[in-house]
């Protein structure tokens, strides 16, 4: 007699067929540059991956990591992120890492050429946006941004604070 075919798929045609979407516990915001958005425009976003030692990727998941004055630059064909601080890891003592030390970013040959281009051509600055932990990886946002003027930063001043009168003038209306 022969076999019944099971109406269940096996291991091997779920591996074939579409693939799941990755849980949202596999990002993990770690630290932003709010200043970055203040002082300039940006332009367009990129993600690179980080070059790290192991005490700054420990010292990156515990949160200690500030973006406020983070820019890269192209040196010898390579990205290279610089002025960013990674607090030393305390367990690791003797062990530690600079923290003020540049690293290097990992990206395409291609994406280089064109961030570096177009911010040599146009005058603009390659600045770090935000670090998180995407699958186990620790990703550095960059942004192609412009450099804001005295007034335009008055302007988002002013429309941050109509946009909060606006709220609770909506909100003073619901109760």
């Amino acid at each position: 007699m022969p076999k019944k075919q099971s109406s269940t798929p096996t291991a091997s045609a779920a591996k074939k067929g579409v693939s799941k979407k990755a849980p949202e516990s596999d990002f993990h915001p770690v630290a932003s540059n709010r200043k970055a958005s203040f002082d300039y425009e940006i332009l367009e976003r990129v993600e690179a991956g980080l070059s790290l030692t192991g005490t700054e990727i420990k010292s990156i998941r515990a949160g200690k990591i500030d973006l406020r004055d983070s820019y890269a630059r192209v040196v010898g064909g390579e990205m290279w992120l610089y002025n960013t601080y990674i607090a030393p890891y305390d367990p690791a003592s003797l062990n530690n890492h600079d923290p003020k030390r540049s690293r290097k970013l990992l990206l395409h040959r291609a994406e280089i050429l064109r961030l570096s281009s177009s911010a040599a051509e146009q005058g603009l600055t390659i600045v770090a946006l935000r670090v998180y932990i995407k699958r186990h990886v620790a990703k550095v946002e960059l942004g192609l941004a412009r450099g804001k003027r005295q007034y335009d930063k008055r302007r988002t001043i002013m429309d941050r604070d109509i946009d909060r009168e606006a709220r609770r003038a909506l909100g003073a209306a619901r109760h």
